[in-house]
């Protein structure tokens, strides 16, 4: 079996072509629906193939790299639309740096918006691979009725829901023709010699020669093949599916490409479905992959395959099914006989940047929410989950929105749980402004033994990013040693929360001098004394709220780098400037210092702006000032929260 993925941006014809492909050989093919994939096994002359259908959500173009891992090639399936190619970019820029060998098919020709030359520069802009026409179309009336194949010069009339017919190439496109095979032929010649040499000796080349050169370099991955159709008449179909069939690589391909020489399965997709537990999508890639037998380090449990019907007992090289009762496989992974191994990089996808605090809607399924979101998390690399500091609930970090409802609506469908979201509050603190020098006494009396506690203290700004900072300058044992660290820990505690009602940070308290009584002093008093010093002493040093400030790295199109400076300067923000990217063609790669407060407001922003295709990275840089009407504003809605 041979497994290809077919992806492209919303609306681009994929699961129509999909199905067109699955058609062909009509014979009934199976389906297995997966959250975002949607996975298909068909027959297509005597041969088994999977095709991976995945969503074209723009974040879901940023999670591409898991199903390219069990991928002998990919279809990228754009609009015939120049203007639409932008939207293309990010799933070129997935396609090349997993090195998959990719295949372009220019979708919905019965109604093209430009001319096909132009929707291939417009593509070629975004990839560093040499997109190759291999069919131009053929044109009666302004309507496509047919292409020319520019290897074996061959035209094909397309027939409405049939296969197409050979024809004589027009007259009127010979020219055409002749132009459009050179270029193809130069480019191919920049990566073969023989071919280059025939080409300088003005020989014409054999065309078996030819496709034997346009497999190899398809299947190297050095250039990246187009054709034109459209699904939904069956036009083109067939064409590219014979492509597929003579260049796209054999499995043993992939395990090379994935640099793993003992590997014998990968794991690219994972469920959590009822009844079953986990359920890991494996892709064979070697023998020795059978119910009972060593995988990943455990026996593996059980094997079902695609489309529910029925269970294997063992994979062939190439083949795909789903693991049950393996709680050692996970998704992402690469699984040798007795280890389970990381992917490449590139299979892992953007880290994510969209947080979301998750609450249960009852308390009792508090820890049941903690067991669920950990299986998710196994089951979807794509999903971190950890706990928000502030409030202590569980906070998960994703693609973006349509990743989020499928991890809620995996939370409902498949462990019952209900739960309340919300985006997490920037973590504000508060510093002062002025020395103080603070003089406290702690004095009570209440029958039996009393409390005293007597402490001079000065208590004064440190530069941002020093935290806090204890000393002590006592003479003459004013206040005895075994003491000075309950004042410490005191000092610390008021550190907890200031004047504003925040935590304090940047602070350097000293201890000057105090008193101590031989009966009543003791280190609950003194520990008392130093945090009621501190916070009356923060209280008259002139509190200052902080915002947290981030740094972006925005990962952004060129064309659309421009509208990013409007873009941080509408989130008050600061631009830092930004660079090409030295690995993507047609990126940017855009930084800036956001307010943590402005991260809702920049995932929105980012995506109607740049088409949903561009992507960012956080990270905290400082704490800044906030003075005025929006310092008093936060304190209150913090206050009342």
């Amino acid at each position: 079996m041979r497994c290809i993925t077919v992806l492209g941006p919303s609306q681009s014809g994929k699961t129509e072509l999909v199905r067109q492909l699955a058609a062909l050989d009509g014979k009934p093919a199976r389906t297995e629906a997966a959250g975002h994939l949607n996975l298909t096994r068909f027959h297509f002359m005597e041969e088994d193939w999977c095709a991976i259908d995945m969503s074209g959500g723009p974040e879901f173009a940023r999670m591409a790299g898991a199903p390219l891992l069990a991928s002998d090639a990919a279809v990228l399936c754009v609009a015939s639309d120049p203007d639409e190619a932008v939207l293309a970019a990010p799933w070129l820029r997935a396609v090349e740096e997993a090195g998959t060998p990719c295949m372009i098919f220019i979708n919905r020709m019965d109604a093209p918006k430009g001319r096909v030359r132009d929707i291939v520069s417009a593509l070629q802009a975004y990839t560093n691979h040499a997109i190759v026409l291999r069919q131009i179309p053929i044109r009666e009336g302004g309507q496509v009725v047919g292409a020319i194949d520019l290897i074996s010069e061959r035209a094909w009339r397309y027939r409405e829901g049939q296969p197409s017919t050979l024809v004589e190439i027009p007259k009127s496109e010979a020219d055409r023709e002749h132009e459009a095979r050179a270029e193809l032929l130069e480019h191919m010649s920049d990566f073969d010699d023989a071919l280059l040499e025939e080409l300088i000796e003005d020989h014409e080349p054999a065309v078996g020669a030819l496709f034997a050169v346009a497999r190899r370099e398809t299947q190297d991955a050095v250039l990246i093949p187009a054709f034109l159709g459209a699904a939904s008449h069956m036009n083109g179909v067939m064409r590219l599916m014979k492509a597929l069939r003579h260049e796209a690589p054999a499995p043993e391909a992939l395990k090379a490409r994935l640099g793993a020489a003992d590997a014998l399965a990968v794991g690219f997709h994972a469920q959590n479905r009822k009844h079953l537990g986990k359920c890991v999508f494996l892709r064979a890639l070697g023998d020795g992959v059978a119910v009972g037998s060593q995988l990943g380090g455990d026996n593996l449990g059980g094997l079902s395959e695609l489309g529910g019907k029925g269970h294997a007992d063992r994979l062939s090289p190439g083949e795909v099914a789903l693991s049950v009762k393996s709680d050692q496989l996970d998704a992402g992974k690469v699984f040798s006989l007795s280890a389970v191994l990381p992917a490449p990089a590139w299979a892992r996808g953007c880290p994510p940047a969209f947080t979301r605090i998750v609450k249960p809607a009852s308390e009792r399924d508090e820890v049941r929410l903690s067991t669920a979101l950990a299986r998710l998390s196994e089951a979807d690399p794509m999903l971190s989950v950890g706990q928000d500091e502030a409030t202590g609930h569980a906070a998960i970090r994703l693609q973006g929105p349509m990743h989020q409802r499928q991890t809620l609506g995996a939370l409902a469908d498949d462990f019952g749980i209900e739960v309340a979201i919300e985006a997490p509050a920037p973590r504000y603190c508060e510093t002062i402004s002025a020395r103080i020098e603070e003089h406290y006494r702690h004095r009570k009396q209440s029958g039996g033994a009393g409390q005293f506690a007597d402490v001079a203290l000065t208590v004064g700004p440190l530069p941002r990013g020093e935290g806090f900072r204890f000393d002590e300058v006592v003479k003459g044992g004013a206040v005895p040693r075994n003491y000075i660290p309950s004042v410490e820990e005191g000092a610390r505690e008021a550190m907890d929360k200031g004047p504003l009602g925040f935590p304090v940070i940047d602070v350097a308290v000293t201890l000057t001098d105090g008193k101590s009584h031989s009966v009543d002093s003791s280190d609950f008093a003194f520990r008392t004394a130093g945090r009621m010093g501190v916070r009356e002493a923060l209280q008259k040093a002139g509190p200052v709220l902080l915002q947290p400030i981030e740094r972006l790295d925005i990962h952004v199109p060129s064309v659309y780098s421009g509208a990013m400076v409007s873009l941080v300067s509408s989130l008050k923000g600061q631009v830092l400037g930004f660079d090409a990217d030295p690995v993507f063609r047609g990126w940017d790669i855009f930084r800036a210092l956001v307010p943590a407060s402005a991260t809702e407001d920049l995932v929105m922003a980012l995506g109607s702006s740049t088409q949903g295709t561009a992507w960012h990275e956080a990270a905290f840089d400082h704490y800044e000032e906030i003075y005025g009407k929006e310092a008093e504003k936060i304190s209150k809605e913090h206050a009342a929260a």
